[in-house]
């Protein structure tokens, strides 16, 4: 079979290095090339789950609405991530939505392909587990942050989590590789638009963070951890700028 999509564009992702040429033709043929645009889902909470993915490029954002109507980013999604597997966690449904925050580009399997995946190909299943294992972790970390952190660092935590995912070096410092805004970091800290805004205002004066339409950069990395770490930050801004 003629996979849809070129080996060299899946050649980078960890999860497809273990397979065979042959193993990985066969595997890309099963699948479909998705091309999504800004503000596009690849699924929504609720619907059945009845494909999974890869994603090739670009970023998404996985959102979930709470019984009280809520709406929290749970993760974001990066290129090599593997995302939508709900059938490896034995739900029928998708247990949150997965929106594009950028041009991306991702393949998709249907859901009756995961079992046999799994079972060809051991390393692919280790990979995929140890990726749904992480994301527990993450969940529990988030909740034991939200009982036991105060607003400020958690936000501290989350912006340089960010940037250890996604980080990119410029003029000013390094900056969260994708758009994001100052609501998606609120509903990822549980806290308001209006305490985000207040604390990346009281940033930048000091030095830290600059912040524009959908753009965070870190310009102190130093002061940013020390806030993550214990919620201070040096009497004077750092000298030392993220990315010189």
């Amino acid at each position: 079979m003629t996979p849809k999509i070129s080996r060299s564009l899946v050649q980078n992702v960890e999860l497809l290095r273990s397979l065979t040429d042959e193993e990985l033709d066969a595997t890309l043929a099963a699948a479909q090339v998705c091309r999504m645009v800004e503000g596009e889902a690849a699924f929504r909470q609720g619907e059945p789950a009845d494909s999974f993915f890869i994603l090739l490029s670009g970023h998404l954002k996985v959102v979930q609405l709470t019984p009280a109507g809520e709406q929290v980013v749970v993760r974001y999604v990066s290129p090599g991530d593997i995302f939508g597997i709900a059938q490896a966690m034995h739900r029928p449904n998708y247990p949150a939505s997965a929106i594009a925050v950028q041009e991306s580009l991702m393949l998709a399997w249907p859901g009756k392909e995961w079992n046999s995946l799994v079972s060809k190909h051991p390393q692919f299943a280790a990979g995929a587990f140890q990726t749904v294992g992480q994301r527990l972790q993450d969940a529990h970390s988030r909740i034991s942050a939200l009982s036991t952190e105060e607003v400020e660092q958690r936000v501290a935590r989350t912006i340089l989590r960010l940037i250890d995912e996604s980080g990119e070096t410029t003029e000013e410092g390094v900056a969260i590789g994708f758009p994001i805004t100052r609501q998606d970091i609120a509903e990822m800290t549980g806290t308001t638009l209006h305490t985000v805004s207040r604390l990346l205002s009281a940033w930048k004066d000091k030095g830290i963070v600059i912040s524009g339409r959908k753009r965070i950069t870190v310009q102190s990395l130093n002061d940013l951890i020390r806030l993550a770490e214990d919620g201070r930050t040096s009497d004077t801004p750092s000298t030392t700028k993220a990315g010189r």
